[in-house]
């Protein structure tokens, strides 16, 4: 069954480049409701928390450095069958590949400084939302 929440974040990379409000208005514009958000800074420990699943992936280390190397802006999104249409609103992770007009086509600079992370199924929104997200912070 589709979720109707979906998780985000807007990665350091696009923070540092000023991209944030372009890509809530595009996040907007898509038929998203933000039902939470926080601009914040994940430490090395977070990151790798965050990107456990990809702990004996060549690029895990580069990925958390990354990912810790500046602010983010995390968010949970809510839409019918929101994971999905996110993961088409932002393209392909490589946005030499991104379809045009998606926010990684518009706004990511290669594969590993993507502009935004998509959560890829149902059951990871959840799990995302909740390690960022207290109940109390989510409307």
């Amino acid at each position: 069954m589709a979720s109707n929440r979906t998780f985000t974040m807007i990665k350091p990379d696009a923070v540092k480049a000023g991209h944030t409000g372009a890509i809530l208005s595009k996040i907007n514009e898509g038929g998203f409701r933000i039902v939470a958000m926080k601009k914040t800074k994940l430490s090395a420990e977070k990151a790798g928390e965050f990107y456990a699943v990809h702990k004996e992936r060549p690029f895990y280390q580069e990925l958390v450095d990354f990912m810790s190397s500046g602010p983010i802006v995390a968010a949970i999104l809510e839409k019918d069958n929101a994971v999905e249409d996110f993961r088409t609103l932002i393209g392909a992770t490589n946005p030499a590949e991104a379809a045009p007009g998606t926010i990684r086509a518009l706004y990511a600079t290669s594969i590993g400084e993507n502009a935004v992370h998509g959560a890829d199924s149902n059951e990871n929104a959840a799990i995302e939302g909740n390690f960022h997200f207290a109940s109390t912070e989510m409307f």
